[in-house]
């Protein structure tokens, strides 16, 4: 047979065997093209409608491990080479040499403040901007041990690149002007200290303004009010920056309490009391609040916060804080409309302030976002005053100061609405007020206790521990080198317990909590600095003695007082929804949760507010203050009246049924840790590793070194 017959022809080969190809996946295609998809996640939807994370494929993660506090170490990217065939055989599985990293440009920056990066312990000390965390290993130094590779669905919160440093730690947004442990000087501290109390002001004394007038309380009564909370305010936080969580964070009155305190205030049994009502109502609240803030106190110190934490997650947190803003629709804007020229401009500053102008920096401070409210306030009283000085609001033989009841002209019962709430000369506060007055203890009497208030108080506080857990993790990933442990979590929750048995004592009308807008604030000042809160804490202090800058707070118009308080609700009811984007917004899961807890927050108790009211009945409340009667009208009518009153309370608030709903069903539902959004929560023992997490969160002064034993209240 020829040699040209292909039968006889030999078969090529051998072929180098060809190279593994699989198809790449939605994630990693998205990552290296930068495509960005509308929705929260690169996921399709799934046939439950659901938001489904596609496979990754195995390859270096770049994305922060959470539980050590670092980035996971990425490898150079190194050129593959083409596989060399030798002798027929494929080659390009012996390793290539890896490249040397590229050099780093070392940007030197120089600090007129002493930072906290030369103190961190560990690290050499250094101008450069990674020098707060640790330093790199050099190359004699054995290498980590691998950490265990996180299992899908376990990384929770969605960490922006930008905050994590060069060195490989997660740490805080580079734009913050001073963090946890930096030390200004002693005039920019006192500066930002006094800048950070006077853009949360109206969550600082709006509270009182509302809750003595519905009391029965006189204008001095207001001023009195005013400068314990003042007082009680930078008391607390003093001892919370020292002995609590040691974030920056102000305590004060938070509207958690506010509606439980006027559900109070308008039981059936303070309704036509005379004489000194005030005093009698508010040694009521005080022993509630008391008996409440030894139960939160127990909460935090005996660790049992700590087991609730696993159970608290931002599906939780973020309806249950959203229903406290809007609970209060009807005290709101119903108020403002007794006097709209001066309300409605209150309300179109504020929001031309906050948003319009918020860009607008003045020395390189954003004045309009950063003092909205008090700018807002100090325009539109001007106005006011000017309106009022020219005669607008004088009407011939009407006085103001002549009760309702006894005015007969009809004339003057028309227009005796509008002059009440236009003119700002109405208030003797300022002029009844003392130059010096030092709040004390018991100063309305003693304590009166009653369980069925006590109760109500005691699930409140429950819910102001809710509303401090968002806060702290927020404010530590924007202040701290990590978030705290639950131990100092727990630490924490117990100190405000024991910051609002002294709000109980002094007589401030609620109880002592964090204060949501904490996060917003720092936020937009940049400011972190606990030493700038604690100085302006004392100073708060030193102005809670004058006595006639509580009387001046307590002559702010009501009109102005309901205009500011409708955004400050809206701002709270934002920074609640706020807390979502920890985790998965888009999943069909957490909608479903979010939408029912909202819904049925204002629906169930809107049930009992109007349950068996008739539209012709006559109540002495007002309108606005009708919502929180329905202890004397509730459905629950069983023959113990304690349990009544307790039920119909309970069940009529708008915050506590957000968070039940929200609770059961986000821990009954499936789904997984990220999309959950479980908080991450330091773990005990790295942080008593690190050296920047133990200044971070040790108590002062050697007092850890008794606590060391107690893991639920240290590091």
């Amino acid at each position: 047979m020829s040699s040209s017959d292909p039968k006889a022809r030999p078969k090529p080969g051998p072929w180098p065997p060809a190279p593994e190809s699989s198809a790449m996946p939605l994630s990693t295609w998205a990552k290296r093209t930068g495509f960005r998809p509308k929705f929260s996640g690169e996921a399709n939807a799934g046939d439950s409608g659901q938001m489904s994370q596609p496979p990754r494929p195995r390859e270096p993660d770049n994305q922060p491990d959470l539980e050590a506090g670092r980035a996971r170490p990425q490898p150079q990217p190194q050129p593959q080479p083409a596989p060399v065939v030798v002798n027929g055989q494929a080659g390009g599985d012996k390793p290539a040499a890896a490249l040397p990293p590229p050099p780093t440009a070392n940007k030197e920056k120089d600090q007129p403040v002493k930072k906290r990066r030369d103190s961190d312990g560990g690290a050499p000390k250094s101008s450069s901007p990674g020098a707060n965390r640790r330093a790199a290993p050099s190359s004699n130094e054995q290498p980590p041990p691998p950490r265990r590779p996180s299992r899908n669905g376990e990384v929770v919160d969605v960490v922006n690149q930008s905050t994590v440093d060069e060195d490989g730690f997660m740490g805080r947004p580079s734009n913050m002007k001073y963090e946890l442990r930096d030390s200004p000087g002693l005039v920019p501290v006192g500066f930002f200290g006094f800048q950070h109390y006077l853009s949360m002001l109206g969550s600082l004394v709006l509270i009182p303004l509302v809750i003595v007038p519905a009391m029965g309380g006189k204008h001095e009564d207001v001023a009195a009010v005013v400068s314990t909370v003042l007082f009680v305010s930078g008391l607390t936080t003093l001892l919370h920056t020292f002995f609590g969580s040691r974030l920056p964070l102000i305590q004060g009155p938070s509207f958690v309490y506010l509606a439980p305190v006027l559900a109070i205030i308008n039981s059936p049994e303070f309704q036509g009391l005379k004489g000194n009502s005030f005093k009698h109502i508010m040694k009521e609240i005080q022993g509630a609040v008391i008996i409440a803030s030894a139960f939160q106190a127990i909460l935090g110190y005996s660790g049992l916060m700590g087991l609730l934490l696993r159970f608290i997650n931002p599906v939780v947190v973020s309806p249950t804080i959203a229903a406290v803003g809007l609970s209060f629709y009807s005290y709101g804007f119903p108020l403002v409309g007794n006097c709209l020229e001066i309300g409605i401009v209150q309300i179109l500053l504020v929001i031309v302030f906050s948003l319009y102008l918020r860009k607008i920096s003045i020395f390189g401070h954003r004045v309009f976002l950063i003092y909205a409210v008090p700018l807002g306030l100090a325009i539109s009283w001007a106005a006011a005053f000017l309106l009022t000085e020219a005669g607008l609001y004088n009407y011939k033989g009407c006085d103001i100061n002549i009760p309702a009841s006894n005015i007969v002209s009809e004339h003057c019962r028309k227009h005796i609405s509008r002059m009440k709430y236009c003119r700002v000369d109405t208030s003797q506060a300022l002029k009844a007020s003392p130059w010096f007055r030092f709040p004390y203890p018991l100063q309305w009497g003693t304590p009166v206790f009653h369980w069925k208030l006590a109760i109500v108080m005691c699930v409140v506080s429950l819910i102001a521990s809710v509303d401090s857990v968002g806060s702290y993790h927020a404010s530590a990933l924007l202040v701290a080198s990590r978030p705290p442990t639950p131990g100092v979590l727990s630490r924490g929750i117990g100190l405000e317990g024991l910051s609002s048995i002294l709000a109980g004592l002094w007589g401030t009308g609620t109880g002592s909590s964090t204060l949501t807008e904490n996060v917003h604030t720092i936020a937009v000042t940049k400011v972190g600095s606990r030493r700038a809160v604690e100085v302006g804490a004392c100073v708060l202090i030193l102005l809670s003695l004058v006595g006639k800058i509580g009387g001046f707070i307590a002559s702010i118009p009501q009109v102005m007082v309901a205009a500011l308080l409708c955004f400050m609700w809206a701002m709270l009811t934002a920074l609640g929804l706020s807390n979502l984007r920890y985790s998965e917004a888009g999943s069909s899961r957490n909608i479903i949760i979010v939408g029912l807890s909202l819904f049925f927050s204002l629906s169930i108790p809107a049930y009992f507010q109007q349950y068996g009211i008739s539209p012709n009945s006559n109540l002495s409340a007002p309108s606005y203050f009708q919502p929180y009667i329905v202890a004397s009208h509730g459905p629950f009518r069983t023959p113990y009246r304690g349990l009544n009153y307790v039920m119909n309370t309970l069940l009529s608030l708008h915050m506590v049924i957000a968070f039940l709903v929200a609770f059961m069903l986000d821990n009954t539902v499936p789904g997984s840790k990220q999309e959950r959004g479980v908080y991450v929560w330091s773990e005990h023992e790295v942080a008593r590793r690190e050296p920047a997490v133990a200044k971070d969160y040790e108590l002062p002064f050697r007092v850890s070194k008794f606590f060391r034993w107690v893991k639920w209240v240290g590091l």
